[in-house]
């Protein structure tokens, strides 16, 4: 038992993990912000969801953790260790998941859902609505980047 307790609080404390948790929630803090300035927040449960979960939006937090994960690996290992190459291309792929996959869905989705509103108004054909998933524009997943890339640098030198 006292060896899990070790265990857990290494985990918890680790350099590693505390950057990456930390350039996520910065991103999700930052995000969260932008959209409570502009007036686009409804309540306060949307408030939490987006400080919390919600993906999509200014800055992308997925690229800010995968970046931050990057540069600390990097600086901790050097940027030629096999682990600073595996963390390189799951950076990568996150990073195109973002600008790409999710993002095309996501403009999917809302394209089927006006159709199917579409539907509804002409024949009153009633569909379900597809869910939509947020993808991230360039701008926003560049910010997540430049974001992450700094915390992880804090990271490392202070």
């Amino acid at each position: 038992m006292e060896n899990l307790k070790l265990q857990l609080h290494m985990f918890f404390t680790h350099p590693i993990f505390l950057a990456c948790i930390f350039s996520w929630l910065s991103a999700q803090f930052i995000k969260t912000l932008i959209k409570l300035f502009s007036g686009k927040i409804k309540s306060v449960g949307e408030l939490f969801e987006l400080l919390l979960w919600r993906t999509g939006g200014m800055p992308s937090s997925h690229s800010a953790l995968v970046v931050c994960l990057c540069t600390v690996i990097g600086f901790r290992l050097g940027i030629s260790s096999d682990l600073f190459m595996l963390s390189l291309a799951f950076c990568l792929v996150t990073i195109r998941d973002a600008l790409g996959v999710r993002r095309a869905s996501g403009m999917q989705a809302n394209l089927l859902n006006q159709v199917c509103e579409v539907l509804y108004e002409k024949d009153g054909v009633e569909l379900k609505p597809v869910k939509v998933v947020q993808g991230h524009s360039p701008i926003e997943v560049l910010v997540g980047c430049i974001l992450g890339l700094f915390i992880g640098i804090a990271f490392c030198v202070l």
